[in-house]
């Protein structure tokens, strides 16, 4: 890295050449004279605040030299007449640059081979709201939003302990992207932190302008795993509950989307609605959602293998399973088409402005589906079961939970197709294989099912209530 020389216009053109000043309109500098000294400020016009800048600005016009000290040399003195509360000083070029990219403001001094940077950030973005995909009836309504400093009060806010870290990470060699590293001393497990940081170093990228994802897939060992081997919260109540059970959590500049590790399946189960009611009602809560996740995954590919098997199903039954004249490669193929269909519908809301999206609901959902049946496209059943599943997905917590079990039961239906009930058997027993050897930071991917811990595994069914929380007993106190 090169060092600031005191050589003040060698230092200016360097970093008027790395910033790029001559080709970006929105990188803007002030020169001034300061008691026979020339100074300059950089700073990108639209990530500052004004106002600040200019009380900054004007104490520095005002700045007089203390002469009573001889080692008081001006830069020193200049830096004590500052009185904004974030302020740096740094010796490399490099580090000038990116703080300006990063939104702060620089000030390089004649005569010297140091430089002041200044925090007056004010990031452009939107205002704190409670999160679309994770609403509750009970609770606080805010949300992390696109801002870094925002995320980290909110967090801080919830967490008042000096346990509590917040460690800065910087990743990507073109374009620099802020980190925090946050976790609770004591309650997580220092070597899964360790090795976080030794994935951040390793790390070798120019850029992650994605944020998270791009972040989740560097820091991953199993890229091409269906299932999320992290979780993502944009709650800063589900974040702080997190630290609390031994997890860690990224926060990622420019995303309102937390990560948090180690995680189990589980964990992409519960909810922040669970927390909020009676433990009675938390457990009811978690229960119907854990039947609507393994609805959603498992109730069609079940119904499918069954279709050769009907002579053993009860005869109260056997009406959800007449299918006409039609055979199975047929119903597979209305089946594919049925999930290809709210799949389209799926996407297409989330594309749809807010003012259309009941009546595209409407169309497709009623409209459609009832020409499908009637023209005899689809069965009547597998219209139903479509329609449980594609709710059942909907209540998954884990958006990245319920695509993936959508990809494993599509194979399960594959294996149903050529290998009849059989195919569903050995399908299922190659997933609990295939999901008992992931792995999240070390920590499995099944746990506490495998390995199996009867105690814990009780409580990722039942809510019980805060005063028989473990992780509350055995910690030790700030």
């Amino acid at each position: 890295m090169t060092n600031l020389s005191l050589d003040y216009q060698q230092n200016a053109d360097q970093i008027n050449d790395l910033l790029g000043i001559d080709y970006s309109f929105d990188i803007d500098t002030r020169d001034f004279l300061i008691q026979g000294h020339r100074i300059r400020l950089y700073f990108l016009t639209f990530m500052i605040d004004g106002a600040l800048l200019t009380e900054v600005i004007d104490g520095l016009l005002k700045f007089e030299i203390n002469t009573s000290n001889n080692q008081n040399t001006f830069f020193n003195s200049l830096l004590a007449n500052i009185s904004y509360h974030a302020v740096g000083v740094t010796k490399e070029i490099d580090s000038v640059v990116n703080s300006v990219l990063n939104g702060l403001v620089a000030i390089i001094v004649e005569n010297s081979d140091e430089a002041i940077t200044l925090d007056i950030r004010k990031y452009p973005g939107r205002s704190i709201a409670e999160p679309d995909s994770e609403k509750v009836v009970r609770g606080s309504r805010d949300g992390f939003t696109e801002n870094f400093a925002i995320n980290i009060a909110l967090v801080r806010r919830r967490i008042r302990t000096g346990k509590l870290r917040m460690e800065y990470h910087q990743v990507g060699k073109v374009s620099k992207t802020d980190l925090c590293l946050t976790y609770i001393d004591g309650y997580v497990d220092q070597k899964i932190i360790d090795y976080v940081k030794l994935r951040l170093k390793q790390i070798d990228t120019d850029e992650i302008t994605m944020s998270d994802k791009a972040l989740e897939e560097l820091l991953l060992e199993s890229n091409f795993s269906p299932y999320p081997l992290v979780r993502y919260t944009e709650r800063p109540d589900t974040l702080s509950v997190h630290l609390y059970q031994g997890m860690f959590a990224i926060i990622v500049d420019t995303s309102p989307s937390v990560i948090l590790g180690p995680v189990s399946i589980f964990d992409h189960m519960q909810h922040a609605e669970e927390y909020r009611q009676t433990p009675l009602a938390g457990t009811y809560l978690r229960i119907l959602r854990f039947i609507g996740i393994f609805a959603s995954f498992l109730l069609i590919p079940l119904w499918f293998a069954l279709l050769s098997s009907r002579d053993i199903i009860p005869a109260f039954f056997r009406g959800l399973f007449e299918i006409g004249d039609d055979t199975r490669t047929e119903v597979f193929f209305q089946i594919i088409l049925a999930e290809v269909g709210i799949e389209f519908l799926r996407m297409a809301s989330i594309h749809t402005p807010n003012s259309l999206s009941t009546a595209m609901g409407l169309v497709a959902g009623v409209i459609i589906g009832e020409i499908a049946i009637t023209v005899g496209l689809f069965t009547e059943i597998i219209v139903l079961l479509g329609s449980i599943s594609a709710i059942g997905s909907y209540i998954t917590p884990s958006y990245e939970l319920s695509l993936a079990n959508k990809i494993s039961k599509l194979l399960l239906l594959i294996g149903i197709l050529f290998f009849d009930i059989w195919g569903l058997i050995g399908g299922l027993i190659l997933l609990f294989i295939y999901l008992a050897s992931l792995k999240s930071f070390t920590r499995p991917y099944l746990y506490p099912l495998v390995p199996f811990k009867l105690g814990k595994l009780v409580r990722q069914v039942i809510r019980f209530p805060y005063t028989m929380r473990p992780f509350s007993k055995n910690k030790k106190k700030n």
